[in-house]
């Protein structure tokens, strides 16, 4: 009997849980999908044609969007936007002004403690798209908005995180541009919608990404070729 109650309070919870979830993003500007990748399959990463963002647009068009957004590390990249077919990729990176080192490629596990339970503090980031960069996350967001208008954008936007890791474990490390998605969603929604839209986004490519198998299972050959720089090809 005990244990029947404590089973009844607990799907309550996650019942009042789950709506508080839907009411708090239903009219959002931004619908978080998950991790697009777990590797580098070429370089440039995102770019015209590349498997990564021609999934990225079906992910677009099985939405009905006419634009997807896809967040990064930022590194020397202008991280400029562009057609894929007939989806408008927006491309967004942050810039850590802490500049941990290995953000990129090792886990930061103090910082992405106080991370999950702070969230990310005003001020920390900076934001490059376009060769542009923007010091706050609102002017940030407006551009991304300005954008989506340009191209007729109905409805929330798709976002991923670019997810590659280019050095280490590719399934414990969640990779390029997973803070910037953490934050977002957080600004955008609160902090308890980012801990469901994270767990679920961690989840997707595993039951998404076509080629998830190739990708897992030669990780660390294709971590040796992109940093061998043998996979480029502008």
């Amino acid at each position: 009997m005990r244990w029947g109650i404590v089973g009844i309070v607990f799907f309550v919870i996650l019942l009042l849980l789950g709506g508080y979830i839907y009411v708090a993003s239903a009219n959002g500007s931004i619908e978080p999908v998950g991790r697009l990748g777990f590797i580098k399959l070429a370089n440039p990463d995102m770019y015209p044609g590349h498997p990564h963002s021609e999934l990225l647009a079906k992910y677009a068009e099985d939405r009905g969007s006419k634009c997807a957004l896809v967040v990064h590390f930022g590194g020397s990249s202008n991280y400029r936007s562009y057609m894929e077919g007939d989806t408008y990729i927006i491309e967004m990176a942050f810039i850590d002004t802490q500049s941990l080192p290995g953000s990129h490629d090792q886990i930061q596990w103090w910082d992405s403690l106080k991370v999950a339970i702070f969230g990310i503090p005003d001020g920390r980031y900076k934001y490059k798209m376009d060769g542009k960069i923007f010091n706050s996350y609102d002017d940030a967001m407006a551009y991304v908005n300005k954008l989506a208008k340009q191209h007729n954008q109905k409805g929330p936007i798709p976002m991923v995180w670019h997810g590659t890791v280019s050095k280490g474990n590719v399934m414990l490390n969640q990779g390029c541009g997973y803070p910037l998605f953490f934050q977002i969603v957080t600004r955008e929604y609160g902090i308890i919608p980012a801990y469901y839209y994270t767990i679920k986004g961690m989840l997707y490519p595993y039951f998404s990404l076509p080629y998830r198998n190739f990708e897992l299972q030669h990780a660390a050959e294709l971590q040796y070729y992109y940093n061998a720089n043998m996979i480029n090809y502008e």
